[in-house]
């Protein structure tokens, strides 16, 4: 049974609602049994729990990208901004406002940093004065790809690779962002400055954010709420400092019970 913790706020509007989905993989493989979040306009969510816990899966099914890996979400519902995108191919919600940076820092390893920038900007097609407007932006934000705006993406460090793709993603001027392990392969240092970038997205630009980590401690220290998967299913669900308070946050989310 979920534990739902008290959550304090709301005003805010619905921006994602995700309503009791199962996703099978092959037709034969369940990842994900019975998971329902939501999400608000403006809001940081984090999605925890440990390896294949469907965290991954989550993600995919919202953005549309689950068909890819074959898998199909057999139950439930996903609605954004009030209109259901169940089914919905990933490039349209891109164009809806939905954008999905994945687990393993995706980048076109022979193309330069600021080509696999421009190559973001394809999906809303600028003017030449509003492209180099949105990419001096992005070089505002990650200072680190300024520098190496004429190197290959691939020669770069993990840490700026993981920018890059942020920033590409920013590029389509989502309104909600999915982000699976930012931290994954980083060092710690790379990691906060990462996520207080990710704050200072959401602050000033009112950027939704749907967090995917194992690291719960870094998660819940930057999110307003949080949703606990264990085994394909929401175990603990509510705001990020009550969760982050609770003794038997570790032991739940390893799944042990007492």
């Amino acid at each position: 049974m979920t534990a739902t913790l008290p959550i304090t706020d709301a005003t805010a509007r619905k921006l994602l609602d995700v309503s009791g989905i199962e996703v099978v993989y092959g037709g034969a493989i369940l990842a994900v049994a019975d998971v329902s979040l939501t999400i608000k306009e403006g809001e940081i969510v984090a999605l925890l729990g440990a390896n294949g816990a469907g965290k991954s899966t989550v993600l995919k099914a919202i953005s549309g990208l689950a068909a890819a890996d074959r898998a199909t979400v057999r139950r439930g519902h996903i609605h954004f901004d009030g209109e259901t995108i169940l089914g919905s191919p990933a490039n349209r919600l891109a164009g809806r406002g939905i954008v999905h940076v994945l687990e393993g820092r995706h980048v076109f390893a022979h193309l330069t940093v600021e080509e696999n920038l421009l190559a973001a900007a394809f999906l809303r097609r600028p003017a030449r004065s509003e492209l180099k407007r949105q990419i001096d932006d992005i070089y505002a934000w990650f200072p680190r790809l300024r520098d190496k705006r004429r190197t290959q993406a691939g020669l770069t460090s993990g840490g700026e690779q993981q920018m890059l793709a942020i920033g590409r993603a920013l590029l389509t001027r989502p309104r909600l962002v999915l982000l699976d392990e930012p931290s994954m392969g980083l060092a710690p240092r790379i990691v906060q400055e990462i996520f207080e970038i990710i704050v200072r997205l959401n602050r000033e630009k009112g950027t939704a954010f749907l967090l995917a980590e194992q690291n719960a401690a870094l998660s819940l220290a930057h999110a307003e709420r949080a949703y606990v998967l264990e085994s394909g299913r929401v175990a603990l669900e509510g705001s990020a400092s009550d969760l982050a308070a609770r003794d038997d946050l570790h032991r739940i989310y390893l799944g042990y019970r007492a």
